[in-house]
């Protein structure tokens, strides 16, 4: 059966509906993506796991390995291809495997 769902303020005053205990409200997430840059290409998850390691250039994605960043949670395969894309039209690649 589906939890009902309940409304909410967050701290910035928007009201949402909730069915979960998630505290996040979805207005303020919507507010944080970036309009432009790789970032903005990104689904959230994979955009916080980035912000969360600092990875916030291309020039930052670009010092890392395809492995390294695909150990970060929050980053999946289907990733790649937007940072791929993000890196080429850069003129820049994911650092190489030794």
């Amino acid at each position: 059966m589906a939890q009902e769902k309940t409304k909410r303020i967050c701290k910035h005053g928007h009201t949402f509906y909730k069915s979960s205990d998630c505290p996040t409200c979805p207005i303020c997430e919507k507010l944080k993506e970036p309009a432009s840059g790789f970032l903005a290409l990104l689904s959230n998850p994979a955009r916080n796991a980035l912000l969360h390691y600092g990875i916030d250039t291309i020039e930052k994605l670009a010092s890392y390995t395809e492995k390294e960043i695909l150990k970060l949670h929050g980053i999946g395969k289907a990733s790649l291809p937007s940072f791929k894309k993000a890196l080429e039209e850069n003129g820049m690649t994911f650092k190489q495997d030794k």
